[in-house]
């Protein structure tokens, strides 16, 4: 009986030499992004983390508040949808302590018209739409003061991700007494059949496949301080998980950098 039991242990330990070790399941990371590009550079990497062990379970999302919203209820592991302004004014004003851990790309932010072909065409009293949440309208008030439209006060350009943005009530001056509405920032390509101009993110833009050359201006966010960079965000307790870092070389990788050059032609930059 005991040499039976013993040739029945050997016969096993053969097993993983005759068929392969048995592969461990892989850990699966829940990332929620926005349509474009974010999920599809998350899309691109997906295989290469998956063979780190690394299963990306990519959740699409097309406002601004659900995916920090439900990385901190614990609903997802991560995002990748944001600049550090936004995320810091979302932990601000929510009491909430998500940090960022690398930055992947910058998009640019326009002036777009379906109504004018020159920024000099705009009539007094004409209709301009900026993005409604705090720190985008911010930064579609600082467009319009770069095209020369109005006058705010505070900084011209903000210096890092911390400086203050300004709102409508830093208005100084607004010599062609333009009405300024503020609109979810989804909403505003197709919205410019009503508005006389829009200042607008360029994800949108790129959603809404609208011509980017057709820009009556491009603000690149190219400031080398990453300012308006787009980051991977998570809880602070898992900044230093494996899988997130897995997901960060990923993203950082010189395949990811050759991805969005071929696949975005410059309407889309790296941030690394």
């Amino acid at each position: 009986m005991k040499k039976t039991v013993r040739l029945l242990a050997s016969a096993l330990a053969t097993l993983p030499l005759l068929f392969g070790t048995v592969a461990v399941a892989g850990e699966k990371l829940r990332v929620g992004a926005s349509p474009v590009p974010h999920a599809e550079i998350l899309e691109f990497v997906k295989p290469i983390v998956a063979k780190e062990g690394v299963e990306l379970d990519i959740r699409v999302f097309t406002d601004y508040i659900q995916p920090n919203a439900q990385l901190v209820s614990k609903q997802l592991d991560a995002n990748y949808y944001q600049y550090r302004p936004f995320l810091n004014d979302y932990n601000r004003e929510r009491g909430t302590n998500l940090v960022s851990i690398v930055p992947v790309h910058i998009e640019p932010f326009v002036a777009y018209s379906q109504k004018i072909t020159d920024v000099s065409q705009l009539k007094p009293g004409a209709t301009v739409a900026i993005p409604n949440d705090p720190v985008n309208s911010g930064r579609g008030l600082l467009l319009l003061q770069r095209l020369g439209l109005l006058k705010l006060k505070g900084k011209a350009v903000l210096d890092t991700p911390e400086d203050p943005l300004p709102g409508l009530k830093d208005i100084l001056e607004n010599p062609k007494r333009l009405k300024i509405v503020e609109l979810e920032s989804a909403i505003l390509p197709r919205s410019l059949q009503q508005v006389d101009l829009a200042a607008l993110n360029g994800n949108y833009v790129l959603e809404a496949k609208l011509p980017l050359e057709k820009s009556l201006y491009i603000e690149k966010g190219q400031d080398g301080k990453n300012v308006w960079a787009e980051y991977l965000v998570t809880r602070p307790e898992n900044r230093n998980d494996k899988a997130i870092r897995i997901l960060s070389e990923a993203l950082n990788s010189q395949a990811t950098r050759d991805f969005i050059e071929k696949r975005y032609k410059g309407a889309v930059y790296s941030a690394f």
